[in-house]
Order: structure tokens, then C-alpha cells, then sequence
């Protein structure tokens, strides 16, 4: 068994099913030594994981007929060769079949006929779930931030945003609350959409050049929003005495600004030398130095995030270094600000 699949093991809601068999001694799961335990106890669990989730799903989709035996034990069967001891590969599926968009049957059949495959075990598996789950609900943005954060940096409305992602619910953890953070169920699904020799469909794999996109709404944003004394502090407020900072940069910047503020130099040094936006992203960035950069330094500072200045004017540095024609040494005295 690979020493990689139980870490991933059920979720917290589904462990309650698994306590008593992966430790029949009463022992804490906590203190079990993952390269003991035999392969066919895992796949123990997660055949029982299989039938306990889809059995209580059939029990409370009554909007379709699913029959009392459902699902099949061939289909256990079948699902549970798929994981080849992969609990994240059984939580997505489950998930997967459980949307409230299509029927639970038909999305069974679905995955129970994809191919088997010979190829590095687990990856191979969790890849073919995911072509699957980007095929039926499709979306082209993904990003670490609220549904609310996320619609502002992207100019969607709200709905809009929690409707799409809200298509990917066995893939990301979507909130109900607007200002909640998105956040992946697990690692490898990022991962996945950013490797070409992983993602094998160019549908869905995250071409590099999307970050000159990402760069150009975080500067837009920047200059539309950053003003002098964002947060309406008094004249001469110190920080470290302001009443719940925190609180009043969430009223007052908001995870879109935050994250514009913080990450856009990020995402420009991702943005490969073939990018047809090179010239409009150099025009961004003069304009963002000569009209936000005060704004921007309080923005960093009001959020405890001045490092992230550093690193941006650094990454400038190296982008122009690399990649652009514009006049690195301009910065300089920016960094020495800083």
C-alpha cells in the first residue's frame, strides 16, 4: 500500500464509519503506523466507506428512483479497484455522485466505466475523476479567495461566481457565506490543472499565460479602489493602537484588494516571455507606480504584509531582468521606500 493514501484518508465527517475498523483494538487512528496496516484492511474501509455514503445518499435523493439494493457490490467492487487505496480518490467520487446537478446513477455508471489503467497507480485514477468532474461543470477561474473577493477581482457578480463554482462542490469546498474562503478539497487538484503531463485534456489545464490576465485585473482593481487613508483612520493613527485592525481592513480593503495588493507581482513572474499582453502589462505597471504606489505601501502596511512589497519590487526587478524592456533601475528607489 502506498504510504500516501490514508493521509488523505476519509473526511472528518465520514471517520466516524471508519474508527472500529481500520483500529479494531480501540487504539487511536491517530497512533497508527500507516505502513502496518495490510492492504486489504484499507480496502476494507473504504468499500465500507463506498457503501455507507451512497447507500445514506440513495435514502435521501428521493427525487430519483434508485432501488433498495443500490449501489450494486459489483459497483463497490468496481469503485473501490479504482482507488487502489486512495481514500481522496473514494471522498471525491463520492462527492462527485452526490451533486444535486445529475443523477446519482448515471454519474455512477459514469465513473465505474472509465478505463482501468496501468499507469503510475492513484494519479492515474484521481485524473480520470477530475476530467470527469471538469467535463460536466466546466469553470475557467480558480483562486484562493472569497466568493465575494474572487467576483471582485474577476468583475462577476456574486451569483454568478457561487453558481459556477458551486458546479465543482466534489472538488471545492464552495461556502454559503459570500465573504468564506474557497478552499480544495485536496492539493493534487491545483496541481492537476497547472501540469501538462498531468492534464492531459488542454480544456482545463491552466495555460501560464492566464496570469498576464491575472496581473491586468489586479492592477485595474488597484487603480480603481486605493485611495490615501483607505481604512478612514484619524490623522495621525498608529497601527499597533488602532481599535481591531483587522477588522476594519475587512470592512475597508477586503480579500480582492488584499490579495491584488499582495499577489500581483506573484502572478507576473509566472507570465511566460510568448505573451502576447507583455506591452499592455508594462503599461499597467507604469501606471500603477505612478499613481498607486502610496496607496498600495499603505495597503501593505494596514495588513502586516510590507514583506510582500519587498518581494514585489524584487520580482519587477527580475521580470524586467527577463522578460520585459522596461527600465528596471526606476525601482530602486521604490524598493528603498519600501
Amino acid at each position: 500500500m502506498s504510504s500516501s493514501s490514508s493521509p488523505d484518508g476519509p473526511s472528518p465527517e465520514f471517520a466516524p464509519d471508519f474508527a472500529s475498523v481500520t483500529c479494531p483494538d480501540h487504539r487511536s487512528p491517530q497512533g497508527l503506523k500507516l505502513h502496518e496496516v495490510k492492504p486489504e484492511v484499507v480496502d476494507s474501509d473504504i468499500k465500507l466507506f463506498f457503501r455507507t455514503q451512497l447507500t445514506r445518499l440513495a435514502k435521501t435523493r428521493s427525487d430519483y428512483d434508485l432501488t433498495e439494493d443500490w449501489p450494486s457490490s459489483s459497483n463497490i467492487n468496481i469503485l473501490c479497484k479504482k482507488a487502489a487505496g486512495f481514500f481522496i480518490y473514494a471522498s471525491t467520487v463520492v462527492k462527485f455522485i452526490a451533486s444535486d446537478n445529475d443523477s446519482p446513477s448515471e454519474t455512477l455508471a459514469l465513473i465505474t466505466s472509465l478505463p482501468q489503467s496501468t499507469a503510475e497507480e492513484g494519479k492515474s485514477r484521481i485524473d480520470q475523476v477530475y476530467i470527469k468532474v471538469l467535463e460536466q461543470a466546466f469553470c475557467d477561474i480558480f483562486n484562493p479567495l472569497s466568493i465575494k473577493g474572487l467576483s471582485e477581482l474577476l468583475k462577476l457578480h456574486t451569483s454568478h461566481t457561487h453558481n459556477t463554482l458551486h458546479s465543482l462542490h466534489s472538488l471545492l469546498l464552495v461556502p454559503d457565506g459570500a465573504e468564506d474562503p474557497i478552499l480544495t478539497f485536496h492539493k493534487s487538484f491545483p496541481d492537476f490543472l497547472t501540469d501538462p503531463d498531468w492534464c492531459k485534456d488542454r480544456r482545463f489545464l491552466v495555460d501560464p499565460a492566464v496570469h498576464a490576465k491575472i496581473v491586468l485585473l489586479c492592477l485595474d482593481l488597484m487603480r480603481e479602489r486605493l485611495r490615501k487613508n483607505i481604512c478612514n483612520l484619524g490623522d495621525h493613527a498608529v497601527l499597533s493602537e488602532v481599535e481591531d485592525l483587522s477588522a476594519c481592513c475587512k470592512d475597508h480593503i477586503g480579500d480582492a484588494i488584499k490579495y491584488a495588493c499582495c499577489s500581483w507581482a506573484t502572478h507576473l513572474l509566472r507570465i511566460p516571455g510568448s505573451s502576447s499582453c507583455i506591452k499592455e502589462v508594462e503599461k499597467g505597471i507604469n501606471q500603477f507606480f505612478t499613481i498607486c504606489l502610496p496607496y498600495w505601501t499603505e495597503v501593505l502596511a494596514l495588513t502586516g504584509n510590507l514583506g510582500s512589497g519587498v518581494y514585489a519590487i524584487n520580482g519587477v526587478e527580475q521580470w524586467c531582468a527577463s522578460v520585459s524592456t522596461m527600465q528596471n533601475w526606476l525601482l530602486r528607489p521604490v524598493l528603498i521606500l519600501i
